[in-house]
């Protein structure tokens, strides 16, 4: 086994995870209040968002900086737009606009997780990666609420030609709108007018900017005021923080009742084909290792928190227990365990 794969299986804030995951499973009664959850997305966010301002401050808008962010949001189009064709042929078409938003946009955690093992193996990220990160999450949510539109268009079509054709019955099987017979549609979808100010405004993305904004306003004066904050405590509020995510992670697997081998396979394949495609365009763009391993980070991580939050009101027809599982209880732990390390190693290799 890759040495940094073993050193990060023995990561505190890894095996923290791990103990989290293990005291779920045995259905402990251990249970991180919602509050103090929340505080600790928000401080990493904070934290995060503040040392990536700092770094962008002292470098400036380089042109890797301009490469870095173009090949990101050409990601975060083309991912959700490739899922989607793959889950289409397999499933109804509502839920796989639904998964394939999962995957085209990001998830911090994983950020922060592969921001920290690359900066302890010397090979830190830029700072403009957190611009990337937080560029990357709303195209996937819009290209989501396109396909979904073009769903339901399709199923009007088929609808009306039903009724033309006089054919009433019992329900039927999808049909080629992708949609499930019987599958009830709770209320009706957002506008996308709601949708862009929902993917646009959210709290969490606003915290990030901000604190992007401060950190690099605020110069080095302002980077030794705040290290005791953002660096002092930030590996054992890590380590927390995954302790409930591990928690989380060992309850979502209980309810885990929609998502089939084909999905499994889904969710652990499409990081792999997302993180293939970030190593490929940054390396013809000249990327450095670390630079070029966390943008295989943002390609490979599937949102649990922003994605589902927005598309549980977009698209009312797709299943949560589908999107939300697959991100959080398969692509997460794979990302954290296994796909940091690898797409560290991969990053290495093609840079030399």
């Amino acid at each position: 086994m890759d040495l940094s794969m073993v050193g990060n299986l023995t990561d505190p804030a890894i095996l923290f995870f791990f103990v989290g995951l293990l005291v779920g499973a045995v259905r402990s009664n251990l249970e991180i209040p919602a509050p103090v959850a929340k505080f600790l997305s928000l401080y990493l966010l904070m934290a995060i968002g503040f040392k990536g301002g700092q770094a962008l401050g002292q470098t400036g808008v380089t042109d890797a900086a301009v490469r870095v962010v173009a090949i990101g949001v050409v990601l975060a189009l083309a991912i959700p737009a490739l899922g989607f064709v793959v889950l289409r042929r397999r499933i109804d078409h509502f839920d796989a606009a639904a998964i394939a938003a999962t995957y085209g946009s990001v998830s911090a955690v994983t950020f922060i997780a592969g921001t920290q093992f690359l900066t302890a193996r010397g090979d830190a990220p830029g700072g403009y990666l957190t611009v990337a990160l937080v560029l990357m999450e709303s195209p996937a949510i819009i290209m989501a609420v396109l396909l979904a539109t073009w769903a339901r268009a399709r199923r009007h079509v088929t609808e009306q030609a039903t009724v033309l054709a006089g054919v009433h019955g019992p329900p039927q099987p999808p049909t080629a709108s992708g949609v499930t017979a019987g599958h009830p549609v709770p209320t009706p979808p957002m506008s996308m007018r709601a949708i862009l100010h929902e993917a646009f405004t959210d709290g969490a993305h606003l915290v990030l900017i901000g604190s992007l904004v401060v950190g690099a306003a605020s110069g080095p004066t302002g980077g030794r005021a705040m290290a005791p904050f953002v660096d002092g405590v930030f590996t054992g509020l890590l380590a927390f923080f995954l302790l409930e995510m591990g928690l989380l992670v060992a309850r979502q697997l209980r309810e885990a009742r929609d998502v089939g081998p084909f999905l499994v396979g889904f969710a652990i394949g499409m990081p792999l084909v997302g993180a293939t495609l970030a190593l490929a365009l940054g390396t013809v763009a000249g990327l450095s290792v670390g630079d070029l391993a966390l943008l295989a980070v943002l390609a490979a991580s599937g949102s649990y928190i922003v994605v589902p939050a927005v598309v549980r009101y977009a698209i009312p027809e797709a299943r949560p227990s589908r999107y939300f599982t697959m991100a959080l209880a398969v692509t997460f732990p794979f990302n954290i365990v296994i796909g940091i390390p690898l797409y560290h190693a991969a990053a290495r290799a093609l840079v030399g």
